[in-house]
């Protein structure tokens, strides 16, 4: 009977191997060169009048220091010093997240505030900070005793956004309920954007959350469901390029997702020539 529990016990730990490296490999090989073609996409975004996708360039730059440690956890090689490298990658793209949302929230809920206070520059010192905290929450790793109250606090500090992305996306959506002076498509692009980054953070994040939460009150530090979800986060986060960019003359890539959007814009100009015709022959 204990030889059969072990046999048991044996092809679920093979099971959950397996199960890793195929999501591994796989998100490595699509996700890579995705993310640096998202990088390259967003580089001609940065304009007079474009400052969200300096956060989501470093959101993808977070992306793509978690994803290149694919290969070394499969490897087995430096496990502690890749484990600290990819605990960073989650810090700094939930940081950078929440600057997302927050860029949204105030196009819309403080438009004047955000069109006289935008800079480059200070997106550029807000990133700068961001990618600070990361470095806080790893030196706990050494300040504390033992490895499982570090787990405990990472988990902590990873929750602390999801009320601020909650807030975000609520506080818009009352925002956009009063606002006449916001066009129909840029209501769709900043919804979606916070609807992106709220959804990634609960389906895919949340859950390594709860495992971390777990491991570090139990001790035990299995390959749990949680981490395969967040192996998935670097393919979302490249989607935001869809709700960040305004037309084709905005960009130099991605001519696929220009014409849909450009196709969209145009939808909308002609139903309002259409109203408008109408609204004038009635008139008469």
């Amino acid at each position: 009977m204990e030889a059969s529990l072990c046999n048991i016990s044996d092809n679920i730990t093979s099971n959950r191997s397996l199960i890793e490296t195929v999501v591994q490999w796989t998100t490595f090989s699509i996700g890579f060169p995705l993310i640096c073609l998202s990088i390259y996409a967003m580089y001609f975004l940065i304009r007079a009048d474009h400052i969200a996708p300096v956060y989501v360039i470093n959101l993808l730059i977070a992306d793509l220091i978690q994803i290149s440690m694919r290969p070394f956890i499969l490897s087995g090689t430096w496990q502690f010093i890749v484990m600290l490298i990819e605990f960073f990658g989650i810090s700094a793209s939930i940081g950078f997240m929440v600057c997302v949302a927050l860029e949204r929230y105030l196009v819309i809920a403080f438009p004047l505030w955000y069109r006289f206070r935008r800079n480059i520059k200070y997106s550029l010192i807000m990133s700068s900070i961001i990618w600070l905290f990361p470095f806080i929450q790893i030196s706990m790793f050494y300040l504390t005793p033992t490895i499982e109250i570090s787990l405990i606090l990472f988990a902590v500090n990873l929750l602390i956004p999801f009320p601020l992305l909650v807030f975000f996306l609520v506080g818009t959506l009352k925002a956009l309920s009063v606002s006449i002076s916001v066009p129909a498509v840029e209501q769709r692009r900043i919804i979606g954007s916070l609807a992106l980054v709220l959804g990634n953070y609960t389906v895919l994040f949340l859950p390594l959350i709860i495992q971390y939460l777990i491991s570090g009150v139990t001790c035990q530090h299995n390959v749990e469901i949680g981490t395969i979800f967040e192996r998935f986060s670097p393919l979302v986060d490249p989607l935001l390029y869809v709700f960040m960019r305004k037309g084709a003359k905005d960009t130099l890539a991605f001519p696929c997702f220009d014409k849909l959007m450009g196709d969209e814009e145009q939808r909308q100009v002609t139903n309002t020539m259409t109203m408008t015709d109408s609204g004038v022959e009635g008139s008469r």
